[in-house]
């Protein structure tokens, strides 16, 4: 059963089975582009006493139109449990995005990566903690029709553990390479192969 469930959350393709900066963007509805999707791996928790085991994933946002000092636009991320079940959380973003709701035939294909680079109108509150100051997604949702998103500054990119990419890895931040180093997939993908067993070819882009 547990070899079944973690099958199930693995990958790119979300399931039907169940940021601090120093400058935080504005708080507000703005147009913004889906830059980055970063696939987190398996991490382990408790919740009201159970132990729990959440295949997890960071969604990241451009705001083209609302630019940092330096000249940069904002940007904006939230993570998520990489699930489609309907208790998810990614679920009812999504198809607020999308302006409908699945259907059980896409729900068995959907390939997450399809949202990267798409356009949206996303909602940004701000939570105070510590006194800290941090933008948090609280909606996104479809752009309405005729409105046009403003270019990107950036080329969109996804990484997956189990596409493994060292020049995008490399490029993470220390908190995401972190993160991605204490989960399942990657303590696996460095267990050292067993005598006998045949090497997995993605080996040859594990950054030793």
């Amino acid at each position: 059963m547990a070899d079944k469930q973690r099958e199930e959350n693995m990958g790119r393709y979300a399931t039907d089975a169940g940021g601090g900066d120093f400058q935080p963007a504005p708080s507000g509805t703005f147009a913004a582009h889906c830059i980055r999707l970063i696939d987190l791996g398996t991490h382990h928790g408790e919740y009201q006493g159970k132990p729990t085991a959440r295949n997890q994933v960071f969604i990241e946002f451009e705001l083209p139109t609302e630019l940092m000092d330096d000249g940069r636009p904002y940007t904006v991320g939230r993570f998520f449990t990489n699930s489609l079940s309907e208790k998810s959380n990614l679920r009812p973003l999504l198809e607020s995005w999308r302006g409908k709701a699945f259907t059980i035939e896409e729900l068995m294909k959907f390939d997450l990566e399809n949202i990267l680079g798409a356009p949206a109108l996303i909602t940004i509150v701000h939570e105070s903690k510590d006194g800290k100051t941090k933008a948090k997604i609280a909606g996104v949702a479809k752009l309405p029709k005729g409105f046009e998103c403003p270019p990107k500054t950036v080329k969109p990119q996804a990484f997956w553990i189990e596409e493994w990419n060292s020049e995008i890895f490399d490029g993470l931040s220390d908190f995401f390479q972190d993160m991605i180093k204490k989960s399942d997939e990657y303590k696996e993908r460095m267990t050292p192969q067993t005598p006998g067993t045949h090497p997995d070819p993605l080996d040859d882009d594990i950054p030793f």
